[in-house]
């Protein structure tokens, strides 16, 4: 019983995430939003077709007067169209890694960190899991 206890516990959470930020120029800096997916789940894209079931993948960003964005969140990773005939419903996701990619412009020189959440749903081909909220803080020096 054990055993079967700790399999468990490790499949609640199959997406590990990292929060870098990289300096691109004189007050400019890109935020990545990594998700780094278990073999055999997916994790989904923000964009999703209007069929669809599942929970998009949020980032909501915390208001600092700082700082200002430059256009939207953009995906980089291989996206994959999943389509369930059964069902009829088809999905916008990623498997094995995801990076959520924000540009963003400094107002001033000032070492700030930019914050906020990432809200997203996980599936296998079995089941998908409650929808899970991750806190982030990224330094931007």
């Amino acid at each position: 019983m054990t055993a079967a206890a700790v399999a468990d516990a490790q499949v609640l959470n199959p997406v590990q995430w990292s929060f870098t930020s990289k300096k691109t120029g004189d007050k400019t800096y890109e935020i990545h939003l990594t998700a780094n997916i278990q073999s055999g789940w997916h994790l989904y894209s923000q964009t999703q077709p209007a069929d669809a079931i599942n929970i998009p993948t949020e980032v909501l960003f915390n208001v600092n007067p700082l700082v200002s964005m430059d256009g939207k969140i953009k995906e980089d990773g291989k996206m994959e169209v999943y389509k369930d005939k059964r069902l009829g419903i088809s999905a916008n996701q990623y498997k094995d890694q995801v990076d959520f990619v924000q540009k963003i412009k400094l107002k001033v020189n000032a070492k700030t960190n930019i914050s906020g959440t990432v809200e997203y749903q996980t599936c296998d081909d079995k089941k998908c899991l409650p929808p899970r909220t991750v806190n982030f803080s990224i330094a931007l020096k």
